[in-house]
């Protein structure tokens, strides 16, 4: 079993930067892709970043590509979301998530572990 748990998110403002952390407790952690989503209210939830499990791939949303970074550091089993020019339409709960896949997908229902999400406002 794993457990994800999400940090980082807040209120802040248009043009803002924030940096989501996912601290993961899962065994080999280091074969996981990992990935962000996002589900705003009223909407599905949204792939916006993942990146492979050897750390030399990773694949973004097209409305976040260009201002979002993920990255992991696998000694500290976690996983970074890199926000930067926020804008209101980023406001969402943010959550991770782990795929034990060979590829980066971009489908949640491939996902097997989920954190329980941490809320970004932008405002404006």
């Amino acid at each position: 079993q794993g457990q994800l748990v999400e940090s980082g998110g807040g209120l802040v403002q248009v043009g803002d930067s924030l940096r989501l952390t996912c601290a993961a407790s899962i065994r080999n952690f280091g074969s996981y892709t990992m990935a962000w989503f996002r589900q705003a209210p009223g909407k599905e939830r949204e792939f916006v970043a993942a990146i492979h499990w050897s750390g030399a791939t990773t694949h973004y949303a097209d409305a976040v590509r260009g201002r979002f970074t993920i990255s992991r550091e696998k000694v500290k089993n976690a996983v970074y979301l890199q926000m930067d020019s926020l804008m209101p339409e980023d406001t969402a709960v943010y959550y991770c998530a782990a795929d034990q896949s060979s590829y980066i997908h971009v489908e949640r229902d491939v996902y097997v572990f989920w954190g329980q999400g941490t809320q970004v406002t932008v405002s404006s």
